[in-house]
C-alpha cells in the first residue's frame, strides 16, 4: 500500500481568521471594511476556528458555502459580497497564502437597471424644506445634496476640513483620494449654527458621549460625543423621507438626485465629474440619465400642439 503525503501548505498560510484580519487591516475606508467584515466573520465561521486558509482553496466547497449565504438575495447583494470575497482571495495570494483563485465558480450577477434612484426637484425641496428634523440632520442632508458627495465623504470630515468664506471642505474620496467639495446658500446658512464656535473633532456628532472604545479621532474632545455613523445617519434619514414623503429614500439618493438634476441643466461631463468624485465616465453614466420628470418637460416644451 502506497504511503500517504500531506500536502504542504502555500508559504505557511495562517488561518483564515488570521487572514481575514490580515486583509481587513488594509481596508481605510470604515464602510467598505464593515461590509467586507459581514463576508469574512461568516467565512471564518464556516472554516471553524482552527481552519488554515488553503482549506479555503477547495473552488467547489467555497462556491457552495457563498451560494447557501447569498444565493437567494438580490443581484446587487450578491456582487456586493462577492467584491469582498475577491478583494480578499486576490490578497492572499498576493502573500503567497493561496497558489490559485477559489472564486474560479462564483460569477457576478446581471444587476437590474436602475432607472428610478434620482428624487424629484420637487421631494429634494420638500424634503430640505421641512425644518422639523434636528439641526445636524438637516446640514448633513443640505451638505449631501448641495456637494453630491458619497455620504461617507462628508461624514468623516472635521471640523478643520472646513473653508468656510469659500464654501468647500477637503475631504477624502472613495479610493482614499483627497479632493475638495463645495456647497451652496443652504448648507452655508446652517452650517454656522451647526458648529457654535467649534474649531475641532467630527463635524457631526452623536447624541450621546461616545463609549471608551471609540478612537479619538473620532471623538469631539469638548463635548465626548462620537463621530455619527453612517448607519445612524441613513436610519433617521428614512424615518424622515417615510414622514415627509410617504415612503422611504436611502442617503445615496440624495446624491444621485443632485448629479441627475446637474445634467439636467446642461452641465459638462468634465464639471460632473468633478462634482461628484468619479473617475470613469462610465461609473458616472447612470447618474447622468435625464429623470422622468425632466423628460416629460423637454416633451411638453416641444409638443407643437400645445404651443
Amino acid at each position: 500500500m502506497g504511503t500517504v503525503h500531506a500536502l504542504p501548505r502555500a508559504a505557511d498560510a495562517p488561518t483564515v481568521a488570521h487572514a481575514a484580519a490580515a486583509f481587513l487591516d488594509t481596508i481605510r475606508v470604515l464602510n467598505t471594511r464593515r461590509a467586507y467584515t459581514v463576508v469574512l466573520d461568516r467565512l471564518a465561521a464556516h472554516y471553524g476556528d482552527r481552519a488554515h486558509l488553503d482549506d479555503v482553496a477547495d473552488p467547489d466547497r467555497l462556491a457552495a458555502w457563498f451560494t447557501e449565504q447569498w444565493g437567494a438575495a438580490a443581484a446587487r447583494t450578491w456582487n456586493t459580497r462577492m467584491n469582498a470575497l475577491h478583494s480578499a482571495t486576490a490578497y492572499w495570494r498576493e502573500q503567497g497564502w493561496l497558489a490559485s483563485d477559489p472564486t474560479v465558480r462564483l460569477r457576478m450577477r446581471t444587476a437590474p437597471a436602475d432607472r428610478d434612484r434620482a428624487l424629484s426637484r420637487a421631494q429634494v425641496e420638500k424634503l430640505l424644506g421641512d425644518k422639523s428634523s434636528p439641526l445636524r440632520d438637516r446640514v448633513l442632508w443640505h451638505l449631501l445634496y448641495e456637494t453630491a458627495a458619497r455620504a461617507e465623504e462628508v461624514l468623516r470630515l472635521d471640523v478643520p476640513d472646513l473653508d468656510m468664506p469659500a464654501r468647500t471642505a477637503r475631504t477624502r474620496r472613495k479610493a482614499g483620494a483627497r479632493d475638495v467639495i463645495a456647497w451652496q446658500t443652504g448648507t452655508a446658512r446652517l452650517l454656522p449654527r451647526l458648529l457654535a464656535g467649534r474649531r475641532s473633532g467630527p463635524l457631526f456628532l452623536t447624541d450621546r458621549r461616545a463609549r471608551p472604545s471609540v478612537a479619538l479621532a473620532d471623538v469631539d474632545p469638548d463635548s465626548g460625543k462620537a463621530r455619527l455613523s453612517y448607519r445612524r445617519a441613513a436610519e433617521l434619514f428614512e424615518e424622515h423621507t417615510a414622514r415627509v414623503l410617504g415612503e422611504k429614500a436611502t442617503l445615496h439618493q440624495l446624491r444621485h438626485s443632485a448629479l441627475t438634476h446637474a445634467a439636467e441643466d446642461g452641465a459638462s461631463t468634465p464639471m460632473l465629474m468633478a462634482f461628484s468624485g468619479h473617475t470613469s465616465v462610465r461609473s458616472l453614466a447612470k447618474y447622468a440619465r435625464p429623470s422622468a420628470e425632466a423628460l416629460a418637460r423637454w416633451q411638453a416644451e416641444r409638443d407643437g400642439a400645445r404651443r
